[in-house]
């Protein structure tokens, strides 16, 4: 390790409480990441470093800032996507009748491999073939999660129906 990357390693584990508060300040969800890229990016970026130790702190705090910048550009970004998703595919409203809610409980209730493939086929209108591919299994393992879960949901929903 170069003289120059000692001195950088130094100043990291100096100052990299007080870039943790700089970051906890602003965005405190997002800080310790922040804080692990703004590593990162001072470690890639050493070469630009300052040679004087004592402007490596500032230098750090201007890595910190950029990428504090750049996590609210970014989450700005996804907050607008998700509204224009939104507007094109409204998230359905709960139902009210009962037999609807007994079913999303029914459901609910399923063990998880079979829950999504229900859900991906009659959800989200997917063969049973193309569900099989998503959750990654084969054709004739989903097939046999299928037959369980709707034995498992028709027997669910015939005592719910008695009660």
């Amino acid at each position: 390790m170069s003289a120059a990357d000692r001195r950088l390693s130094e100043a990291m584990r100096e100052h990299g409480g007080d870039l943790l508060r700089y970051l906890q300040r602003r965005s405190p969800d997002a800080a310790a990441d922040l804080l692990g890229e703004t590593m990162l990016v001072a470690w890639r970026r050493r070469d630009d470093a300052p040679s004087a130790t004592d402007q490596l702190r500032p230098w750090l705090f201007g890595v910190a800032r950029m990428r504090l910048r750049g996590h609210r550009r970014d989450e700005a970004r996804r907050f607008r996507l998700a509204e224009r998703v939104a507007a094109l595919a409204p998230i359905p409203t709960e139902p009210d009748d009962a037999l609807a809610l007994d079913v999303r409980a029914a459901i609910a209730g399923l063990p998880e491999p079979q829950r999504e493939l229900v859900e991906l086929v009659h959800w989200e209108g997917l063969s049973l073939a193309d569900a099989a591919a998503v959750v990654g299994t084969n054709p004739s393992t989903a097939r046999s999660r299928y037959a369980k879960a709707r034995a498992t949901l028709e027997a669910a929903l015939a005592s719910s129906a008695r009660a």
